[in-house]
């Protein structure tokens, strides 16, 4: 009777310091997250969403600036080395995609591109990457909704007033997000003709700055500017560009795109034409893209080849509130 007893007990000890063991040899995971800009704010906050996820489910993440082509593969070639089994990456030049796949694939690295979606060899998105990105012909419209709306409220006329679109066409998600401005105030009866574009020769904001004043310089008899681009950079160079002829909160208004660039501008003592601007989630992009890597590598979770985020308008009324509804500030 007692080795009866004693059988199931001994089957039972086994099988569990089989478990542990098992447990103990499954590898830890290692994630790594690339971005193209790493002092931006924006991707700042991308990290540290990403961070917030990497504590809470109990994973490693690996945070790299690469900034130019060599710099990512390099850093794939070291995560690889270092044992990692998946990439969340914003690509300094999405033209890299199919290098940066095939890299990915050949180290058997799980691989999600956030923000910008990479672009294949015949000029079109790489529909079979999986990717997290900014619903931006949408966004772009909100932006375009909101000029025309405090156009509106101004009492602005179509005769006294065009728009300065600061334009980045090179890159798609931009070009989406500015021809999603132009077609939404063209959609409130905003004339296609007093719609100037200022192209950017740098994504930043002396290259706006500079693409500004070249239009202003053109079109001296222009009394209201309504300002769109595809981020709050753009639209800070053409702030200051406006500024510099004259212009105040007054005679002007840009709506930005990001909401992480122009916290400083709102919390100016005395407003500037920089009116608003379409805060994005960074924690999604960070936070989610993180877990969904995680999950995947895990449990073999595969997840949505394309989702889609969207934003929401703050302005010097609202922008704190917002913010900390976010998380992004206390």
């Amino acid at each position: 009777m007692k080795l009866m007893l004693a059988l199931p007990v001994r089957a039972g000890v086994a099988l569990a310091l089989f478990v542990v063991a098992a447990h103990a040899a499954a590898p830890a995971v290692k994630i790594g997250f690339l971005v193209k800009q790493p002092e931006e704010p924006w991707f700042q906050l991308e990290w540290k969403f990403a961070d917030q996820a990497a504590k809470e489910l109990g994973f490693t993440l690996v945070k790299i600036g690469a900034t130019d082509g060599e710099k990512v593969l390099n850093a794939i070639d070291s995560l690889a080395a270092g044992g990692a089994q998946g990439l969340v990456i914003c690509t300094p030049d999405t033209r890299l995609g199919p290098g940066i796949n095939a890299k990915a694939r050949a180290a058997n690295l799980k691989l999600i591109s956030v923000d910008d979606q990479f672009v294949g060899a015949d000029g079109k998105p790489m529909t079979k990457v999986h990717h997290l990105g900014i619903s931006a012909s949408k966004i772009g419209g909100d932006v375009g909704q909101t000029l025309a709306a405090e156009m509106k409220r101004r009492g602005w006329t179509a005769a006294d007033t065009a728009v300065c679109a600061v334009t980045l066409d090179e890159l798609a998600t931009a070009k989406e997000r500015t021809d999603g401005a132009i077609s939404a105030l063209q959609a409130a009866g905003f004339p296609a003709n007093r719609i100037f574009k200022a192209a950017q020769r740098t994504a930043d904001i002396p290259g706006s700055f500079d693409a500004t004043n070249v239009l202003l310089t053109q079109k001296p008899e222009v009394k209201h500017w309504l300002v769109c681009a595809n981020n709050d950079n753009g639209v800070l160079g053409a702030v200051r560009a406006l500024e510099g002829r004259g212009f105040t909160a007054e005679t002007a208004v840009g709506v930005g795109i990001n909401g992480t660039d122009c916290i400083v501008e709102f919390e100016k003592a005395k407003p500037t034409p920089f009116f608003g601007s379409m805060l994005l989630s960074a924690k999604s992009h960070g936070y989610e893209t993180a877990k969904m890597l995680f999950t995947w590598i895990k449990d073999g979770k595969e997840p949505p080849l394309d989702s889609r985020t969207v934003g929401v308008l703050i302005t010097r009324d609202n922008f704190r509130q917002v913010l900390k509804e976010q998380g992004i500030r206390d």
